[in-house]
């Protein structure tokens, strides 16, 4: 099976259109189409419905993704580690969220190569989603993330929570203070808690779906939004900040996901917690 075929199958489904994904590519549109009739000529399967709007995975493709994309990340962590410059023995693909990289993020990073000046060792950003979709590939080793999804052949290590406390600029911000509260969306779990403590408020005008950025708009415009209190402490230019301490308390898990081989040959990184 050609690899190029399939990269632009992958191509395709992450970008929606073959248009889009000629571009990522930088390839002619023709050669997406003619890649792609020779990836189902060859499968005997439609992979793809093709269709004004864009393009949506049949049952066939469905199955085809995951896989696809384990063959590409093999292939891309094969051609790494053959490349090894001299003096590096291992290669480590290490992703995390954009708002755990302070928080987290950068003390194993730091860890990692305090503990094997011998590892060459790669830093992916990316949401829930990419980075469940990079560790089902291959692409990544580990992971630093708030919604872990663990397949097999991958273990979940829980790291301390952290707490989502309510922030403002003004110190005498109600607690249920109307049109300048931004809402965060911090996964399932959180808006759950947050409707029962907050039932009777209204939907936010402002929302996040990060808390870094949700952070910059608060420090720009005012207002008040929860935050990981280890964020907050973060950033020099937060403390000018107030924590509203009347207003709920919520936990924000933090989980460090490993591919059992990592975590077996790597045993030094659990260690580290």
């Amino acid at each position: 099976m050609n690899l190029a075929a399939l990269q632009t199958f992958v191509a395709i489904v992450e970008t929606g259109s073959l248009v889009r994904a000629s571009e990522r590519l930088h390839v002619t549109q023709s050669t997406v189409t003619m890649r792609l009739k020779a990836l189902e000529s060859e499968l005997g399967q439609t992979v793809l419905n093709r269709q004004k709007s864009g393009v949506t995975l049949t049952p066939a493709g469905t199955k085809l993704l995951n896989y696809a994309q384990i063959m590409i990340g093999l292939w891309r962590q094969a051609k790494l580690e053959a490349g090894l410059p001299t003096g590096v023995n291992m290669i480590c693909n290490f992703g995390c969220t954009p708002d755990l990289w302070p928080i987290g993020g950068k003390r194993i990073f730091d860890m990692i190569r305090a503990r094997n000046p011998d590892i060459a060792l790669s830093v992916y950003h990316g949401s829930p989603d990419v980075l469940d979709r990079w560790m089902a590939a291959g692409q990544i080793d580990l992971c630093l993330t708030r919604e872990p999804v663990a397949r097999k052949g991958q273990s979940v290590m829980a790291l301390p929570a952290d707490d989502l406390a309510l922030y403002s600029d003004r110190p005498d911000t109600p607690v249920r203070s109307g049109s300048n509260y931004i809402f965060v969306d911090y996964g399932e779990d959180f808006r759950r808690s947050h409707g029962e403590e907050y039932h009777d408020a209204g939907t936010a005008r402002t929302t996040f779906n990060s808390a870094s950025a949700a952070l910059d708009f608060l420090l720009e415009v005012g207002g008040s939004v929860y935050l990981p209190r280890s964020l907050v402490a973060s950033r020099p230019d937060a403390a000018r900040l107030h924590e509203i301490s009347e207003a709920p308390l919520f936990e924000l898990g933090t989980y460090l996901l490993m591919h059992e081989t990592a975590r077996n040959n790597w045993g030094w990184i659990v260690d580290g917690f």
